[in-house]
């Protein structure tokens, strides 16, 4: 009998892999989405996992890395990000917390907060549309309202 063309779910789980990192819930998903059957899924997740090629805390890891230095994201939308791949809260809170271990979360706000404005705070409207672009990032409502007050003083809040 001649060999099959027919690439096994390992191998197309090694393709997906090649190409970025996955957590098992979309190696998962894909895989499901190409018709492989559940056990093959399973097992195919289950040897990778153990060879270390499918690793969700090294994933979490990297994109929380990612998202607070490069993306400038605060702790709460590195989180809900995190398990919106499909990694587990626990993991997520995890590389969450040791991510900010490492760098203050209000360092991070200002780095975000500069990277947003493009000059002083000229009115009402605009603090308020930057201070709510820097919540949906993730940052507490509490510590984005303070950074907007030591930036505006006086200036934005005065009379218009």
């Amino acid at each position: 009998m001649p060999p099959s063309d027919t690439p096994s779910t390992y191998q197309i789980a090694l393709r997906l892999l090649a190409r970025r990192d996955l957590s098992a819930a979309q190696l998962r998903d894909r895989l499901i989405q190409r018709d492989r059957p559940r056990q093959e899924i399973e097992t195919t997740i289950s040897r990778l996992t153990t060879a270390r090629a499918l690793d969700d805390a090294r994933l979490a890891a990297a994109y929380a890395h990612r998202a607070v230095h490069v993306k400038l994201r605060g702790k709460e939308r590195t989180r809900r990000e995190l398990e919106a791949l499909g990694i587990p809260p626990t993991t997520a809170d995890h590389a969450v917390d040791a991510i900010y271990d490492e760098v203050n979360e209000v360092t991070v706000l200002e780095q975000a907060l500069t990277k947003r404005l493009r000059g002083p705070i000229r009115d009402r409207t605009e603090l308020r549309r930057v201070g709510q672009a820097l919540i949906r990032q993730g940052f507490p409502t509490e510590q984005v309202q303070a950074a907007l007050m030591r930036r505006a003083g006086n200036t934005a809040l005065g009379e218009e």
